[in-house]
């Protein structure tokens, strides 16, 4: 009979990271949960570089590996090197929280004797310790697809709450230019989303937003995202002059996401952000549409999901296939701007 990883006993323990920031804050129990299982394992995480600052300051992980997709990991010849690379770290353990097949790869041509994941993307031959998914994980929220799959493996889960720790010199670096250039209440806005349009509450509404927020409220607002998100922080800015702080592309992840811990509110799309905001217990409105809040919504308790259960919803594209977004264009300013309030008051009493 095959032995669970818990009969195992490694000493050094990786972990395959999800490829994207909210997916990478949904694995965060399961990091825990790995920790408390194996206290005395060395545990390193891979993760690509634009999801590393989730895990730099993590107590429960001692290394985060950088995995360079996009240079000297690049292609066939970059993922040879990569395996070549871990091989060399002796790993007894590998924990696949992604689920492709490359995965998979990766971890044998790292000569990594143990390979525990789900079975899916065809590399169920590839792993050791390979687990099926059931049908009742997938009707639940994603943290519980990560924990299932270490309870089968023989793990004893520990709480479903997320965790976010931070480097010292981002808590610094944010409390010093809130102190600078904001006054209270400070509402974070996030009107992009890297998946697509279809996740995207219009620009003019979160400008409508602004505008009321700043006037009936005396807010801050802070514009968060992407360089590709500039445009639609103007467009922001301009429905309240002097009360918007444009952030988009000009800070690291990791000072982004110590901003967001100190909002009083956020507002934002179904976007790696959101999940940054659940994790530090952030009160905040999540806009869903096109995707589903059952599955990936904030797994947190100061939440207002403001959806309008179209019956297409969750159609799970990036482009409206009905062409019309109705999803989105069905929430108004009114329904969010409320949302909000009820939030801020909350936290007032």
């Amino acid at each position: 009979m095959t032995k669970t990883i818990s009969q195992l006993w490694p000493k050094k323990i990786l972990i395959r990271s999800t490829n994207w920031i909210g997916d990478a804050i949904m694995t965060t129990p399961a990091v825990r949960t790995i920790r408390e299982n194996f206290p005395a394992a060395e545990i390193t995480i891979l993760a690509y570089p634009w999801v590393a600052d989730i895990f730099t300051a993590c107590p429960q992980v001692d290394r985060v590996m950088l995995y360079e997709k996009k240079g000297r990991h690049k292609g066939l010849a970059g993922m040879w090197r990569l395996g070549r690379e871990l091989a060399a770290q002796r790993f007894d353990l590998a924990i696949l929280l992604q689920n492709a097949f490359s995965a998979a790869v990766l971890a044998l041509l790292a000569g990594i004797p143990v390979r525990a994941g789900y079975r899916r993307d065809g590399r169920g031959l590839l792993l050791s310790h390979g687990v099926t998914i059931r049908k009742s994980t997938r009707a639940r929220h994603q943290v519980y697809y990560y924990q299932e799959m270490l309870k089968d493996l023989g793990l004893a889960c520990s709480p479903q709450e997320l965790f976010l720790a931070l480097p010292d010199s981002a808590t610094v670096w944010a409390e010093d230019f809130l102190a600078a250039n904001a006054k209270r209440p400070v509402v974070g806005l996030n009107p992009g989303a890297a998946y697509g349009p279809a996740k995207c509450w219009p620009v003019e509404r979160y400008a409508g937003l602004a505008k009321r927020l700043a006037e009936e409220q005396g807010a801050t607002l802070l514009v968060f995202g992407t360089a590709s998100d500039t445009e639609a922080a103007a467009e922001i800015g301009a429905a309240a002059p002097g009360q918007v702080l444009d952030l988009t592309g000009k800070t690291t992840l990791a000072e982004a996401m110590a901003l967001i811990g100190r909002c009083d509110a956020f507002v934002t799309n179904d976007s790696g952000l959101m999940h940054v905001a659940a994790a530090q217990k952030t009160p905040l409105v999540a806009i869903f549409g096109s995707t589903d809040a059952v599955a990936t919504g904030p797994f947190a308790s100061k939440v207002e999901v403001v959806n309008k259960n179209m019956p297409c919803s969750p159609c799970l594209e990036t482009h409206c296939p009905r062409n019309d977004l109705a999803c989105m264009l069905e929430i108004g300013v009114d329904e969010v701007y409320a949302a909000i309030c009820r939030l801020l008051e909350s936290e007032e009493r």
